[in-house]
């Protein structure tokens, strides 16, 4: 049987109830995706952002905290930018955080770490972007001149 993650309909249930977001593994470098998708969610007035990274101390002008365990709150959703071997990791350090939902970026997609979060109590989401689904479920919004992508049915 394979794993199949929640609904569209329970991804924006997702992002309508999320206040919080710890991004692990963010980035200060502007290639970087995790850096793209930050200056996104920093610009939505929908969550308060938290960036982990052990070996960085700002991003985007906002503090960094080594870990999970050192953020000033508990967040509601850990958006995960980092190597499939590490997620087992980042997945315990969710789980010990009191999150809500674990959620894994573009290409990380792992069903056994998905059903091991899901007996936590962690809602699991893979192999999404978050700046992607919260731009699908606002309309399309331009939030900071970011494109989201959404398709006008008007034609020329």
């Amino acid at each position: 049987m394979s794993w199949d993650g929640p609904t569209a309909l329970d991804r924006q249930q997702i992002l309508r109830d999320t206040r919080s977001v710890a991004m692990v593994g963010a980035s200060a470098n502007p290639a970087r995706a995790s850096n793209f998708v930050a200056t996104y969610l920093l610009s939505s007035t929908d969550f308060d952002v938290y960036f982990v990274n052990p070996n960085a101390t700002e991003i985007l002008g906002k503090p960094v905290y080594p870990s999970l365990a050192e953020l000033p709150v508990v967040p509601d959703l850990v958006d995960v930018f980092r190597r499939p071997e590490d997620l087992p990791s980042v997945l315990d350090a969710t789980i010990e955080a009191g999150a809500r939902t674990f959620w894994l970026q573009f290409g990380l997609y792992d069903e056994e770490l998905a059903r091991r979060g899901e007996e936590a109590g962690l809602t699991v989401v893979m192999d999404r972007c978050l700046k992607v689904e919260h731009a699908r479920f606002h309309g399309g919004l331009h939030l900071a001149g970011f494109n989201t992508g959404v398709i006008s049915a008007k034609r020329r």
